[in-house]
């Protein structure tokens, strides 16, 4: 992997989420060079040209160009946003067909350049997205990073301040699991400053039970909502991408919600799922293991067998 001091990203797919994460990454002035890649050029080419004239107004003057994929030799990370948009109605699961035959391509393209740093996920299904990654690229699992649950622990940070009237940044709780219907709230960890959510809705009745179920469903069902809204959901992804970013290129050992692989972890093996890990410039340098209470096993068994289901049909050495 390159080490020098000039850090290269190289985006795939400007569509929403990749346009999106290319503005807040210039915007957060976090890489020195930025390469963008998508079948549709002229789009592309006009995204580097709006992204360039802003370049004065930027914290650090990032050289951005249209590139591809033999520009991805000397990258540090390649994000990876190209693929179908979830549409009404459907869930991410149902987008994995046409999206695995497009990662198949992409990888490919990419790995043939030579191409020895970090990938970072974020298609949907982005748990399934970045096995495929893992193993269409043959790199160690430690450098294959999924976007996982970092913005439905964002969403759950959000709402949860919102409710006790406190910074988002004060509130210390995790989504994990798939990042989809199947994902789950780990309440036996979920603090305000350092006391217990449970604790504090006990101890003021004006707090209920009840409203931290609905915080969650709001949470989980979030995409859906902004998607029958405005079509898609964009921002708040593409910034989760440049906190990740940020992470690995700033070599932080920053604690994030990403799709990690797990290897014994939480009683499960061979599979990518939304899980605290620390990253680092080397990709994923732990997963982070909370003792998990009784309903909370349950549930990410079940998150991680759905994943290892849709797996199968693809990959034989998926274990059940």
């Amino acid at each position: 992997m390159r080490n020098n001091r000039v850090n290269r990203v190289v985006l795939v797919g400007t569509g929403f989420v990749g346009s999106s994460y290319a503005f807040a990454l210039m915007n957060q002035g976090i890489a020195d060079e930025l390469v963008l890649i998508d079948l549709n050029k002229e789009k592309t080419l006009g995204d580097v040209m709006d992204l360039n004239h802003g370049k004065v107004f930027a914290p650090q003057p990032t050289n951005i160009w249209m590139g591809d994929y033999e520009d991805c030799k000397e990258a540090d990370l390649v994000v990876i946003c190209a693929g179908g948009n979830q549409k009404a109605g459907e869930t991410r699961l149902d987008l994995v067909d046409k999206n695995m035959k497009i990662f198949k391509s992409v990888v490919d393209s990419v790995m043939a350049s030579g191409f020895d740093g970090i990938f970072l996920v974020a298609t949907n299904p982005v748990d399934i997205l970045t096995y495929a990654t893992w193993k269409f690229s043959g790199l160690p699992k430690e450098r294959v990073i999924g976007s996982g649950t970092i913005l439905d622990t964002a969403r759950f940070r959000f709402l949860l301040g919102d409710y006790f009237k406190v910074a988002p940044t004060n509130v210390h709780a995790y989504i994990i699991g798939e990042h989809g219907d199947t994902e789950l709230p780990v309440w036996s960890h979920a603090e305000v400053g350092s006391i217990p959510i449970h604790q504090l809705v006990e101890k003021n009745d004006d707090y209920k039970e009840e409203d931290l179920q609905e915080i969650f469903t709001n949470v989980r069902d979030a995409a859906y909502q902004i998607i029958e809204k405005k079509g898609a959901t964009y921002y708040g992804i593409a910034m989760g991408l440049v906190r990740i970013t940020r992470a690995i290129l700033h070599n932080e050992n920053a604690i994030l919600t990403v799709s990690s692989h797990l290897d014994g972890e939480y009683g499960e093996d061979n599979v990518y799922i939304g899980v605290p890990a620390i990253i680092n410039r080397e990709g994923i340098r732990e997963v982070m293991e909370m003792q998990l209470n009784e309903k909370e096993q349950r549930q990410f068994h079940n998150s991680a067998k759905v994943l290892k289901d849709i797996l199968n049909p693809y990959f034989d050495t998926v274990k059940k």
